[in-house]
């Protein structure tokens, strides 16, 4: 099974861009944490693979009531949180981390910066942004690959990114 992972996608008024379409084209689970802003995002991403999402701190009104901030999702016997996380970067993985229990991976966004690593037996999984750059220089997106054991991955579209915008 292949998850995508993104966060921090922050578009508003707008498709999808059509490199993100591209990339998830395939996935089983599309995992989003966060800063969608529209539900109407969550609706272009179900129609690529089921999507699971939750509501970040700069989302507008119709996710906050649709979504909740935080869930876990069970895929192939292994329990993922999904979180947006909040207040600053400095502190963000225990912060995360304290909002589960018994799950084996916590997936987060907030800081629009890639974080792997594994801490307490749970690996934890900040995608990044595929569209929004600040924080960061660089866009990304996740892959989580789900067999005996979960395998992240981060693809850089920085400069499918960098094409889009230089169109608009």
């Amino acid at each position: 099974m292949l998850i995508g992972v993104i966060s921090d996608t922050h578009i508003s008024g707008k498709s999808l861009p059509e490199f993100l379409v591209e990339e998830l084209t395939g996935v089983d689970l599309i995992l989003h944490a966060g800063d969608i802003l529209e539900m109407s995002v969550v609706k272009e991403l179900s129609r690529i693979a089921e999507t699971v999402a939750v509501q970040g701190n700069m989302d507008y009104a119709d996710v906050i009531e649709n979504l909740p901030s935080k869930t876990v999702v069970e895929v192939c016997g292994f329990r993922i949180g999904l979180i947006h996380g909040y207040g600053p970067p400095l502190g963000m993985v225990p912060r995360v981390l304290k909002e589960f229990e018994d799950v084996h991976l916590v997936v987060f966004g907030h800081t629009h910066d890639v974080h792997i690593e594994e801490r307490d037996g749970v690996l934890l999984f900040n995608p990044g942004s595929p569209t929004d750059r600040v924080f960061t220089d660089k866009n990304t997106i996740g892959f989580i690959e789900v067999a005996d054991a979960l395998k992240p991955r981060i693809v850089d579209v920085t400069s499918k990114a960098r094409e889009r915008r230089w169109a608009e």
